[in-house]
């Protein structure tokens, strides 16, 4: 197994944390942060603001990157993409439990890959794929109110319906509607719980890159915004920014095609995961001595620049977390990581539109996993 792999200890504060702490402080309970009561708690997830990606740019994040003390960084779940990560933070679960183990996994009743952001369908339902109950389904349970404020595209989607069960949605379509809706719902009175999403810059950061002027300019966007709602917000309540994952840009010229050479493809039936993390599954009748000879293969081609691990090797480590009997096919039977600034595609893919984005994650890397935890209101005086 490659060395130093960095997957977190159970002492190291995690996105897992997040949701469940701040129930607890609803309900006067103890918490894995430390949080105090709180009459209302806002969560705000920026997607794809890593920890070093808002350092970086500090000068143009001055709210954000002011509260950001050491404690203040947490880290995101392996792999760090938006479907495992996000899945994690509102169950308070590890993928291998809840079962969204990357962006595109192995569906093997219908052998098939599934994209698990988009690729929703009869065979593979929400309500059972996603393995795990929502901190918002066990804050009903205890009486409290809890809430989703994002997009209208995300309202009915399959991905909601898996990670987001039990919140009321709630449509805004701006940055400044979202916190709007927001703040109206923490003076409504009751104890509530908001979950309130921001993907402009992920999506800024795949088309454009985190470096560019455009990601740059929505960062700002997004620090105003944060810095008005928590002047605006009612002193008893808590306000939690958080991300994803990181992003790092990774330009067409380090792109590896992994096709380019037969003997890594050869006895591969599926190429998953992520450009960043590569979930490859193999033919079902390879025998053990040929899922050796090709894990070794794949070691010694890009060990020097990722970390490659079997699917036993991965689960021994903790990378998933528990892994349940249901959800271990899922994880790919080789596993490559990328460590350097690359990324892996397919030239044989129908669909080669992805090879046009920049920004990155996905992998185990400190600029993909660490997130910012910044707390505001009640929260920040605790």
């Amino acid at each position: 197994m490659p060395a130093m792999l960095p997957v977190p200890t159970d002492a190291v504060p995690r996105l897992t944390d997040v949701m469940g702490s701040s129930l607890a402080s609803l309900v006067g309970g103890e918490n894995a942060l430390g949080l105090p009561a709180a009459s209302g708690v806002v969560v705000v997830v920026v997607d794809g603001l890593g920890a070093s990606n808002l350092q970086a740019r500090a000068g143009h994040a001055r709210f954000l990157s002011s509260r950001m003390a050491r404690r203040d960084v947490i880290r995101t779940v392996l792999p760090s993409t938006t479907a495992a990560a996000l899945a994690s933070l509102t169950t308070g679960r590890l993928p291998g439990e809840h079962g969204l183990v990357g962006y595109r996994a192995l569906d093997a009743a219908n052998d098939r890959l599934v994209n698990q952001l988009s690729g929703w369908d009869a065979a593979m339902v929400p309500e059972t794929w996603q393995r795990c109950e929502t901190v918002f389904e066990t804050a009903a349970e205890r009486g409290v109110e809890t809430f989703a404020v994002g997009a209208a595209r995300y309202a009915d989607s399959g991905f909601t319906r898996a990670v987001l069960r039990g919140a009321e949605y709630r449509v805004a379509a701006s940055l400044a509607d979202r916190f709007s809706v927001a703040l109206d719902l923490l003076q409504g009175g009751a104890a509530r719980l908001v979950y309130l999403y921001v993907p402009e810059l992920d999506q800024a950061s795949h088309a454009h890159g985190w470096e560019s002027d455009r990601w740059l300019g929505l960062l700002e966007q997004v620090d105003a915004e944060i810095a008005g709602f928590e002047q605006r917000m009612p002193r008893t309540a808590g306000l939690l920014v958080t991300a994803d994952h990181g992003v790092v840009d990774v330009p067409a010229h380090r792109h590896v095609l992994i096709d380019s050479r037969p003997d890594l493809v050869d006895g591969v039936r599926h190429v998953g995961g992520e450009p960043r993390f590569l979930s490859l599954y193999l033919e079902p009748a390879l025998g053990e001595q040929e899922r050796s000879v090709l894990l070794d293969r794949w070691r010694e081609a890009e060990g020097h620049r990722s970390w490659v691990l079997s699917r036993d090797e991965a689960i021994d480590a903790g990378v998933y977390g528990p892994v349940a009997d249901e959800v271990r096919p899922r994880i790919g039977d080789i596993l490559v990581a990328a460590r350097a600034g690359i990324a892996y595609y397919d030239a044989r893919e129908p669909d080669r539109r992805a090879e046009s984005m920049i920004g990155q994650h996905g992998s185990l890397t400190d600029e993909e996993t660490r997130v910012p935890l910044i707390r505001g209101g009640v929260f920040r005086r605790a």
